[in-house]
């Protein structure tokens, strides 16, 4: 797996790990990683979807956590990120035409790689636009997910000062004149990581120097900013998921986890849409950041304990 996955003395892989690649129905190439449960009893298989800009050296420590408690973890790069291909010759730019892509790969890695290969019965854990994605594939995940927890999720931004319809419907226009491609937020990802103290994801300074040497050690993982396109897919697939008809279908029991300093998600949006959904909880965690698998562990242990009360048959390990 030393070819497949990256490690660090602050990073290893987990054991048991596994993976390699699939190629979707486009051509696309999307890099995956199973990871086997250490603990007994076996509990089934954990699906864990990460937000934009992350890759599955990322969640090593929580498949770890996963593996202790008797699940397996199946993870994949989306397309475009990651050590998946990527859509565009400059491989810093974040894009992707739609995000029912993403729900396609899903579905494509349940049956070509999760359903054969891994231990049911099988639950989503998710954050934040990996659980949009999530959302919008709750159709085709009703038969196969017994419960999803959806940690940060991207349903509005936090602090602009229009809705998420609006940012629709400018970058409807500005694909329209042809500028789909270009950089819609931040641009290139800077050479030398930014500053602990300026950054807006995590409290923690060692998870974040952590994460930071992954993508500088192997900038090939790493993304800039994304294009326009993928904030006008993100948009589309944020109102599509809020649509009262479809919030109605959902069957899927959900759990959605606010953080409560969240400077990137609207969490007044995340429990507005616990509220509507007929199977939906919700847990604001005080003082965290958006990336709370990435949280110090006063705030990261509350997500696993909630974690562990909410899927049926854990046991509190944190």
């Amino acid at each position: 797996m030393s070819d497949l996955f990256h490690q660090s003395p602050g990073n290893l892989v987990p054991e048991k790990a596994r993976g390699g690649h699939f190629t979707a129905r486009d051509g696309v190439k999307l890099r995956y990683g199973l990871f086997a449960a250490t603990g007994r009893p076996l509990k089934g298989t954990v699906i864990l979807l990460t937000g934009r800009n992350e890759c599955i050296e990322k969640y090593f420590e929580t498949a770890r956590n996963l593996s202790e408690r008797g699940f397996s973890t199946a993870i994949m790069d989306w397309r475009g990120q990651g050590g998946s291909d990527r859509l565009l010759r400059d491989r810093q730019r974040g894009h992707v035409h739609s995000f029912r892509d993403y729900v396609r790969d899903l579905d494509q890695f349940f049956e070509e790689v999760v359903l054969p290969d891994c231990r049911g019965p099988y639950y989503v854990l998710a954050h934040s636009t990996g659980a949009l994605v999530a959302l919008l594939a709750t159709p085709s995940l009703i038969n196969r997910v017994q419960r999803m927890v959806l940690v940060a999720p991207f349903l509005a931004y936090k602090g602009v000062p229009f809705s998420i319809r609006t940012v629709g419907r400018i970058t409807r226009l500005l694909c329209y004149l042809g500028l789909g491609k270009m950089y819609g937020a931040w641009g290139p990802r800077p050479r030398r990581t930014p500053p602990f103290a300026t950054n807006r994801l995590t409290t923690d300074i060692t998870r974040y120097q952590r994460n930071s040497e992954i993508y500088e050690q192997h900038p090939e993982l790493a993304l800039g900013g994304p294009t326009i396109r993928w904030i006008r897919a993100a948009a589309e697939a944020a109102i599509a998921v809020t649509d009262p008809e479809f919030v109605s279908r959902i069957q899927i029991p959900v759990m959605f986890v606010a953080a409560g300093a969240d400077d990137i998600v609207s969490n007044a949006a995340i429990g507005d849409y616990a509220r509507k959904l007929r199977g939906g909880s919700i847990l604001n965690i005080i003082g965290a950041r958006h990336e709370l698998l990435q949280e110090a562990d006063i705030f990261r242990e509350q997500l696993l304990a909630a974690f562990d009360a909410f899927v049926p048959g854990t046991d509190n390990l944190v």
